[in-house]
């Protein structure tokens, strides 16, 4: 790791400043553009129902970019067996994590009885971990609410924990939310619900030698380092989607790397291989276009800029020369 002269990196495991898994967001092509913005960080994949292994094109399901390391690989399900299956494609498909989705709280997520709705059965989730842990070398990791429905308070989840702990997991990723199975929407579980960092807090304190990461309404650099005073890792979700470039500086503030310039424009034309390359395989550029367009906030033209990408972005014959236009027009702009 590069370090900048005199800086001492704040941050040493890539675990220690994540991007979220989310679902229609975390694609690898959204991957490979925050690749070219933090090099460091820990990247998540969208969830992959690990039964679906059984059945669809794994390569589909599973095909990542080199550049993507270090990746981990977000699953969800309840079944040990399938589970533990599904994580051994994982380590030999090469990826650096396996992490059980315990925080989903959508209806169809509920209806194959995984996500977040397993925390109100922890012998389970525990044989689900052992299973997973007894066939694979890699860290095998969870993510979490602090309760769900009637199942919530600082006992109840210190005895989750501990349950998880004896299973074996290796690292806790907190959502400092409950989530309310009946009444919300997935949406509306991000943000109704009060976040609670004192209750994470009060388990990082009681259990101090766990590694435990804070998700959940972290919105700025700033945040994030204060979170990293108490916490073990920060992970980040939405506000990293919506405005990668207000990210730009990670590595640098987190990692102690040098200083580089990154902008929209570079961004884009650091993705134009990627997407050569994609387009070859018979993709559509829009696979790719559709997570530049959070690259331009509070500019004069943005708005334009952003409908004219996605107009062309989508058209059944789009090349790249719309990406090269589009870096272009940024790029005179000083952008």
């Amino acid at each position: 790791m590069k370090t900048a002269e005199g800086k001492k990196p704040l941050l040493k495991e890539a675990y220690q400043f994540s991007v979220a898994p989310m679902l229609d967001c975390t694609d690898r092509h959204f991957r490979v553009l925050m690749r070219q913005i933090t090099k460091q960080s820990l990247l998540y994949t969208e969830m992959i129902v690990a039964k679906a292994l059984q059945y669809s094109k794994k390569s589909k399901l599973l095909d990542f970019n080199k550049v993507e390391h270090p990746i981990a690989l977000q699953l969800g399900g309840d079944d040990p067996e399938i589970l533990s299956e599904a994580a051994a494609i994982a380590e030999s498909w090469g990826y650096d994590e396996i992490n059980l989705n315990l925080g989903c709280p959508s209806p169809r997520v509920q209806s194959g009885n995984f996500g977040a709705c397993l925390m109100a059965y922890p012998d389970q989730v525990a044989k689900c971990i052992e299973a997973m842990k007894s066939i694979t070398s890699i860290p095998i990791t969870i993510k979490h609410r602090i309760g769900i429905d009637n199942h919530e308070g600082e006992e109840f989840l210190l005895q989750f924990i501990d349950r998880m702990d004896a299973a074996g997991v290796d690292r806790f990723s907190i959502h400092a939310r409950k989530a309310l199975l009946q009444g919300l929407n997935p949406k509306q579980n991000r943000s109704i619900p009060p976040l609670q960092y004192e209750t994470v807090a009060k388990i990082k304190k009681h259990r101090p030698k766990l590694k435990i990461e804070l998700n959940g309404g972290l919105k700025t650099p700033d945040d994030c380092t204060n979170a990293l005073k108490t916490f073990d890792g920060v992970m980040v979700g939405r506000a990293i989607y919506s405005n990668p470039l207000l990210w730009k500086q990670i590595d640098e503030i987190f990692f102690g790397d040098q200083e580089k310039k990154i902008t929209a424009s570079t961004v884009i034309k650091g993705i134009i291989p990627y997407a050569e390359n994609h387009l070859r395989q018979n993709g559509r550029l829009w696979d790719i276009c559709k997570h530049t367009l959070n690259l331009v906030h509070g500019v004069k033209g943005a708005r334009k800029w952003r409908n004219e990408l996605s107009r062309k972005g989508q058209q059944s014959n789009a090349d790249l020369q719309i990406l090269e236009k589009a870096a272009r027009q940024l790029e005179d702009v000083g952008l």
